[in-house]
């Protein structure tokens, strides 16, 4: 499974890179280990990585900015690294895009088993490509059930946000500040009108299917196995 798979280490302290990179070489990966998020941005922009290990206190930018980032252009594994244990640090992590995260302090041992396990899952994913949904993030264009949707920027960031975590509630709020450009100016009904017109275009297309599903009195999530 790990076979010339390379990982990269956005990782600004030294002891914990070097403990991850002989991990990671006794599991048999190869490593590149950057200590600043335009770097790691950089790496993963040159596809020269299969997976990020991304501590959240970088010292030039959040590890939640260059998560961002990333999940703007690619797919890429990711895994969090986080020295806090607020619960809201997770979630904001996995709702941006992780795929896993470990709070520090961590066994190295455990990172590299997350690792695995984090390849399984997608590894198995991409050989299940029943999804109606295709996505190209360079043409910022979504094909649903084979017919290109015509969408405008916030429908399709949202459309983006819904498909790479189905199942997933996501609250207005929490929409509002992923999405938005200027949240604090806009309103919970704003999301509720794009997730309306969304709904239309999504339903003109394939009229027997509701792909998003309201959770009243919290927000909205896309349906599993579509």
């Amino acid at each position: 499974m790990n076979t010339e798979k390379t990982i990269l280490i956005a990782e600004d302290e030294s002891g914990i890179a070097d403990s991850l990179i002989y991990a990671l070489k006794t599991e048999g990966f190869a490593s590149t280990w950057v200590q600043t998020g335009k770097d790691a941005l950089s790496i993963v922009a040159d596809k020269k990585c299969d997976f990020v290990i991304l501590d959240i206190g970088l010292p030039d930018m959040s590890g939640f900015d260059v998560l961002k980032k990333i999940r703007q252009s690619s797919k890429i594994p990711v895994l969090c690294l986080t020295a806090r244990s607020d619960e809201i640090d997770r979630i904001l992590g996995l709702e941006l895009g992780a795929d896993d995260y470990v709070s520090k302090p961590f066994s190295p041992r455990e990172v590299t088993a997350r690792i695995k396990a984090v390849f399984r899952r997608t590894e198995s994913s991409d050989k299940n490509t029943d999804s109606p949904f295709q996505i190209d993030m360079n043409k910022r264009q979504i094909t649903y059930f084979g017919k290109k949707l015509s969408l405008s920027r916030y429908e399709f960031d949202i459309l983006v946000l819904f498909a790479n975590r189905p199942g997933w509630i996501f609250e207005r709020q929490k929409i509002m500040d992923l999405v938005w450009l200027e949240p604090d100016d806009s309103f919970d009904r704003t999301v509720d009108a794009h997730i309306k017109m969304l709904r239309a275009k999504l339903k003109a297309v394939n009229p027997d299917v509701d792909p998003i599903e309201t959770h009243r009195g919290i927000g909205y999530s896309l349906k599993d196995n579509l």
